[in-house]
């Protein structure tokens, strides 16, 4: 049977999970091209690890469906399962092997192994073959896993919260071991992070779920472009806030009226001025803040499913 391919490594259609009276998809329509790293952020509850077990074949959803690598997620084949890598934050692998025994059991499970992947991977790490796991630091295992994902030569390589619960050094001995290896060239990733520091180093393309919907898919300069503080000297309150066009955030500090807010131009300064403003700066906004503020907007809790 030929393998199926397109330009989409990830598609779904009005997929949808519930959970008793709680959708955790909502018919999320969601289209991932092939090549270069997506980053998949969310809040908390925002569908992002269900997603994933929907499209590892792990979960049914309730209703639409999902293609991964141009297959339906639910009859994943294991041929289909070795062009897929996955690493989660867990990083579990049998604590009594060793780092050797291990490689060469995958070694073995996967005809597209490359070892030059592995050496080159691992080499960023201080982990020897004849360590057990269980002897590894959790940074350690990280990058193990990491070089068994990428020795598999996957077309997909899925990072679901790859660096929680890491140190400093360790988050950068596995960023830099992912942004650099030649094993990502023919290799289209997919980063769940919270990190936005991680998020705005590694990612190409930006996609915002929340409560299991679609809100945002762009690079994340152009994420950051539709975001901008305004910082206005407005006597008094200011104007309410239901009749700010586009906000997002506010703040009142040291006299000055603070105004983050989204999709406006040089016309949001006329509003200001003709709420009183008698000085008025704009200014951009860094990844972190202009996300961080457009899902607190985003969150409020939406009604139960009927």
């Amino acid at each position: 049977m030929s393998i199926q391919t397109n330009d989409h490594v990830i598609e779904t259609d009005g997929l949808s999970k519930r959970y008793g009276r709680k959708h955790a998809l909502d018919k999320l329509d969601l289209r991932i091209p092939r090549g270069r790293i997506h980053a998949i952020i969310g809040a908390n509850g925002a569908g992002k690890s269900t997603l994933f077990r929907i499209l590892l074949g792990f979960l049914a959803p309730s209703a639409g469906r999902a293609r991964i690598l141009g297959r339906d997620s639910q009859q994943l084949t294991p041929a289909d399962r070795g062009r897929i890598g996955f690493v989660n934050e867990e990083h579990t692998l049998p604590g009594w092997m060793r780092v050797s025994a291990i490689a060469r059991m995958h070694h073995r499970e996967y005809p597209r192994w490359n070892q030059r992947a592995y050496d080159e991977v691992i080499g960023h790490y201080h982990v020897l073959p004849e360590q057990s796991v269980g002897q590894l630091s959790r940074g350690e295992r990280a990058g193990f896993n990491l070089a068994l994902a990428l020795a598999r030569s996957p077309e997909l390589l899925i990072l679901d919260e790859p660096t929680l619960g890491l140190d400093v050094v360790a988050k950068r001995a596995f960023l830099e071991s992912l942004m650099y290896s030649n094993a990502t060239a023919d290799c289209t990733v997919v980063y769940c992070s919270h990190q936005m520091e991680e998020i705005e180093r590694v990612a190409d393309n930006l996609i915002i779920l929340e409560h299991g919907r679609l809100m945002h898919m762009s690079a994340p300069e152009d994420f950051c472009s539709r975001v901008t503080h305004w910082v206005a000297d407005i006597p008094f309150k200011g104007p309410e806030p239901s009749t700010v066009p586009g906000l997002l955030e506010r703040q009142r500090l040291d006299g000055l009226h603070h105004y983050l807010v989204l999709d406006q131009d040089e016309g949001f300064a006329e509003f200001l001025r003709s709420a009183g403003a008698r000085s008025i700066q704009s200014m951009p906004v860094g990844l972190d803040r202009a996300v961080n503020a457009f899902l607190a907007k985003n969150h409020a809790a939406p009604a139960a499913a009927a």
